[in-house]
């Protein structure tokens, strides 16, 4: 039964994704001018690269705000992978900020204070 919701998921999950191609390519080429805009901008020396550059990111950015129907594709691609992992029995591990905690300087700070003073 496990096996059987996983599959359906998964089929919806994709078919839905699928349907979202044309958002999700939309928003791929709305990274590229974002990041091409961003590079060029702060590589550029003149005033009027500059601002062509930031027309452009600026550009990149209105086009990937219409294609907010391609956050519907990306979750479903999230889903597929997450399906994919469970199918073969591996745990899906999502990083969170408490992961973090741990690498507190201030608790590294304190651990070492109090060998020190030992």
């Amino acid at each position: 039964m496990r096996k059987f919701l996983l599959l359906t998921g998964g089929v919806i999950a994709a078919c839905v994704a699928l349907a979202l191609i044309g958002p999700l390519a939309g928003l791929l080429f709305s990274g590229l001018f974002v990041a091409l805009g961003m590079h060029f901008y702060i590589a550029s020396k003149s005033t009027f690269g500059k601002i062509f550059w930031f027309t452009v990111g600026l550009i990149g950015v209105l086009s990937a705000v219409s294609n907010i129907p391609a956050m519907i594709g990306l979750a479903a691609i999230a889903i597929i992978y997450v399906i994919y992992k469970k199918w073969n029995g591996e745990d899906v591990k999502i990083p969170t900020i408490e992961g973090k905690k741990e690498e507190d300087p201030f608790t590294n700070f304190e651990k070492e204070w109090s060998n020190l003073t030992k």
